[in-house]
């Protein structure tokens, strides 16, 4: 069977990174969702995906730089907020499995330490990043989370760091993706969960290859 997974919840549907959106991956029958992290200005973890506000918002200004409260104070589509990582994960207990992205500098600490207090079971939750310096920054934490490789460039050398570092899985840009890969990346005992897969036609690729899961903003696809 092939993971349904939500990125940025079902962002084809709802403002991304939005409770609404996570919502509608629940909805959906979304094995699990995808979500992306940075720390803002007075020290909470926030899901958004970009360093800056202006693509899904009507706001300005670098995340890193701005309050809890200022960033609080805009609309992320549909007269969403952005939300906290904790409100994320109290919403979504015991409804789908959680995938964190670690974007912003300096996230595996704070992230580890609010997953490691919110009640969810490791086998709720995996941490992706393609910043693999950070991932083992949050393996030194926890060596017991499910790590995911992202990959934009070289499939082939994401699953060497993969198996490397004993993850969970490498996920790379769909176009990466060939039978090869496939057949070799699973000798090594890793999942496959390729990014970010539209259309439909891609999506019947995906599954003739044999990924294991696939991420999707229409998660429904699939």
């Amino acid at each position: 069977m092939v993971l349904r997974i939500g990125h940025r919840g079902a962002a084809g549907h709802e403002p991304e990174n939005t409770l609404l959106s996570l919502k509608k991956a629940v909805e959906l029958g979304c094995d699990m969702t995808e979500i992306d992290v940075h720390v803002c200005a007075s020290g909470e973890v926030v899901v958004i995906h970009d360093e800056e506000v202006y693509r899904t918002t009507e706001g300005t200004g670098f995340v890193s730089q701005m309050s809890l409260d200022a960033l609080k104070s805009l609309d992320a589509g549909k007269g969403e907020t952005i939300p906290t990582l904790e409100e994320v994960l109290s919403a979504l207990k015991g409804k789908i499995q959680l995938v964190v992205e670690l974007k912003g500098k300096g996230t595996p600490a704070p992230v580890h330490g609010i997953l490691e207090n919110s009640g969810w079971s490791k086998e709720s939750l995996m941490v992706q990043s393609f910043d693999w310096n950070m991932l083992e920054e949050y393996l030194e934490l926890d060596p017991e989370m499910r790590i995911g490789v992202l990959a934009h460039e070289n499939a082939f050398h994401a699953a060497r760091y993969a198996s490397k570092v004993d993850a969970y899985c490498v996920n790379p840009l769909h176009h990466l993706i060939r039978k090869t890969f496939i057949t070799k990346t699973h000798k090594k005992g890793l999942k496959i969960f390729p990014w970010t897969v539209n259309e439909p036609d891609d999506i019947a690729r995906m599954k003739d290859f044999g990924v294991d899961g696939i991420i999707s903003d229409f998660p429904d696809l699939i």
